[in-house]
């Protein structure tokens, strides 16, 4: 008797400290209803949906560098910035490609979250951000080339035309492997992530890939 009910605690306690037991589709994340190709082979992908003119990104963002050293190395991080409709965030994504593609976006990323959250500097427009890259030591020439290039026009209406893919609501937003929504409390969206990466390895290995 004492070893059937040593046998059914051990059943319990390993559901209870499972991936799947302790987070809840449709409670602390969102299955999509199509899922999105993976751009990595072999890693599983993880996209932060943000905008530099979201106040809830900035509060995200020290929690988010915080934990992206702690990502396995079987996930692949990428950030996304939106607009969702709001033209200010719109210049700042085109601003974020533009400087990605002048080498400087890492240097200057928690800068612009500061100056736009913290100084209340104005930053919402292609005069007023190419002033401002100027100021922070930005190639002026190079980084107005960039912003009206082809390539970054581009790059912003796939990153608009991903969030309507995602069925984005808001940010920030972390996507796990295409299949998954995060948001909402932002401990929570960490630790969540945490626990859907480790259903999706588990997932990974019984299919083989």
């Amino acid at each position: 008797m004492r070893l059937g009910v040593s046998i059914v605690a051990l059943a319990f306690l390993a559901l209870s400290t499972s991936p799947q037991a302790s987070i809840i589709a449709g409670h602390d994340y969102t299955v999509l209803a199509v899922a999105q190709r993976q751009e990595n082979n072999g890693k599983i992908d993880v996209v932060e949906f943000f905008s530099w003119g979201c106040p809830h990104c900035y509060e995200f963002y020290p929690k988010l560098a915080r934990w992206l050293p702690t990502l396995p190395k079987d996930a692949s991080f990428k950030r996304v910035p939106v607009g969702l409709g709001h033209p200010e965030w719109e210049a700042l994504g085109k601003a974020y490609y533009a400087l990605q593609s002048t080498g400087d976006v890492d240097r200057l990323d928690s800068q612009i979250f500061e100056d736009i959250h913290k100084n209340h500097v104005w930053l919402y427009d292609e005069q007023s951000i190419t002033a401002w890259v100027g100021k922070h030591g930005v190639d002026v020439a190079k980084f107005t080339a960039a912003y009206r290039s082809f390539g970054v026009n581009t790059s912003e209406a796939q990153a608009e035309q991903k969030a309507e893919d995602y069925r984005l609501a808001g940010v920030p937003t972390l996507a796990i492997a295409g299949k998954y929504m995060v948001t909402g409390n932002q401990e929570k969206m960490l630790t969540t992530s945490d626990q859907l990466l480790a259903m999706e390895r588990v997932a990974n290995k019984k299919s083989g890939k």
